[in-house]
């Protein structure tokens, strides 16, 4: 096996190893699907885990699982220990710790708002600049008011109170665009749709569980059930980038040591960049770059190196290279791309190697002595000493059971925090306006007692308007109208021919 210092990879025209003191200058893991990255990956979480260094790594088809048990005789496995020449090969479990995002097949994971952080949030949202300075005034609200963020609905109540009330917050704060806390708004839906009300609460992880050895003296392997998250993109990434800036925040500087302080394997790392914000991807950078100084290695696991951004790509120094397939034009150039990275080896064409390797060969290219990169080596991958395959539901559980950390971070907390608070506020504010408009009941206690009589107890109504006639009373008046109208005129006319006639003689 691999001696004290360095990690034994494989073999090719000699043994292939892994220096610790370099494995903090990150690495890359690529090749087509079925050509033996999972037990490549395998391999170097073992290696790590034997020299005291703690591993993370994502399962993402349920494969890796396996590494929690000791492995088993197999021809294929006794052939390659025997073709490389490992002496002491030995099948061996690990102390592997199970995690989940979902609480089904290990302990939950999960982080609050608060810890995110809105610089953070707002890269992953993919958010403007104006929609970015809101982030930045509900996260100092908040903090103004008193008012945690823990979850998604706090975000969600905290950003529409700051919406409802733009016009009052103006001064404090500055502009409020209802149009900007809808677009917010509109991007927090479709990250809770995807499941990240899962993830955002509490308990929140304690990065230093991550970080442990065993009673003897062996790094945890921690693996994350990922078959189920991988339906979620979005939220992995929301994950695995939330974890990285975690490890960069909190941990101390260390500079270069014998051995790495923690390992993360990235898998399926293109999740992480496919259509990712610049500022996403700028973030991913700069973490990747100034980790290394916090004794963190990270290590990208994905098809082609053409899946992580060039400016990542130049900060991994070892590299895995299983076989590529060139079917297209754009395949072609990836494999082209790949074999010009590394250091060329006179006894063979990288280029053409690459499309011939077996499964469970790989060209490798470590760093060596002051970090330059070895030749690359077409290097048989060695065996790792656990199983290979998943483990099964019970020895799943039975390590879920024994786990230090069983129950710790099984059942959720919701205590008060902003959604609370804020809700009751709102309520406080609207009960006056509702007093102005009285119930139904309440507007019947106001009229006066004759008024709520039973109808039976109630006074006789007096007719309203004019009452239909009888013909013969219809014709009665009629002529009584006419025979008075007769006589009027002829009062009138003597009248006046009195008073005429008088003038006239005068």
């Amino acid at each position: 096996m691999a001696d004290v210092k360095n990690i034994l990879i494989g073999k090719g025209d000699k043994l292939v190893t892994l220096q610790p003191q370099y494995a903090n200058r990150h690495g890359l893991i690529a090749g087509a699907t079925g050509t033996g990255k999972s037990v490549t990956l395998q391999v170097l979480a073992e290696g790590f885990s034997r020299i005291g260094v703690p591993v993370f790594m994502a399962d993402v088809k349920g494969d890796l699982s396996g590494i929690s048990q000791k492995g088993t005789e197999h021809p294929k496995v006794t052939e390659r220990v025997k073709e490389i020449g490992i002496d002491d090969f030995a099948f061996d479990d690990n102390t592997c710790v199970f995690w989940d995002l979902f609480g089904e097949k290990g302990h939950q994971i999960r982080a609050t708002i608060s810890d995110m952080g809105p610089t953070l949030l707002s890269q992953l949202l993919g958010l403007n600049d104006t929609q970015t300075g809101i982030m930045s005034v509900v996260f100092r609200f908040a903090d103004d008011e008193g008012l945690l963020l823990l979850d998604l609905k706090d975000l969600t109540t905290t950003l529409k109170f700051i919406g409802d009330n733009a016009k009052q917050l103006k001064s404090d704060y500055g502009n409020i665009s209802s149009a900007s806390v809808g677009a917010i708004r509109r991007k927090l839906l479709e990250l809770e749709d995807s499941g990240a009300d899962e993830f955002f609460g509490e308990p929140q992880l304690d990065l230093w569980d991550l970080i442990r050895v065993d009673s003897n003296g062996r790094g945890n392997i921690n693996i994350l059930a990922a078959d189920k998250l991988m339906m979620k993109p979005k939220l992995y990434a929301t994950f695995l980038l939330w974890l990285i800036s975690e490890l960069f925040e909190d941990l101390p500087e260390v500079g270069d040591q014998e051995k790495p302080r923690f390992v993360f394997f990235f898998d399926e790392a293109h999740l992480l960049f496919d259509d990712a914000p610049k500022a996403l991807v700028e973030k991913v950078e700069m973490v990747v770059r100034l980790i290394r100084s916090k004794g963190v290695g990270i290590y990208f696991i994905t098809q082609s190196p053409l899946d992580i951004p060039e400016d990542v790509l130049g900060q991994l120094g070892n590299r895995v290279q299983h076989a590529l397939r060139a079917f297209t034009p754009k395949d072609k150039k990836a494999v082209r791309a790949t074999a010009q990275t590394m250091r060329e080896n006179p006894a063979f064409d990288s280029e053409a190697a690459i499309m011939e390797l077996a499964v469970g060969e790989a060209l490798v290219s470590t760093l060596e002595d002051d970090g330059i990169p070895s030749i690359v080596e077409r290097t048989m991958i060695r065996p790792p000493v656990s199983r290979i395959g998943p483990a099964t539901e019970s020895e799943r559980n039975s390590a879920i059971t024994s786990s230090p950390f069983a129950g710790r971070y099984d059942k959720e907390i919701d205590r008060e925090s902003a959604h609370e608070k804020l809700k009751a506020r709102v309520e406080q504010i609207e009960a006056p306006k509702l007093n102005q408009f009285p119930s139904a009941a309440q507007k019947l206690n106001q009229f006066p007692a004759a008024a709520q009589q039973a109808p039976q107890q109630r006074a006789p109504a007096k007719p309203r308007g004019r009452q239909r006639q009888t013909v013969t009373e219809a014709l009665t008046k009629s002529v009584v109208r006419s025979v008075g109208s007769s006589i009027g005129r002829q009062i009138g006319r003597g009248l006046l021919g009195g008073i005429m006639g008088t003038r006239r003689r005068r």
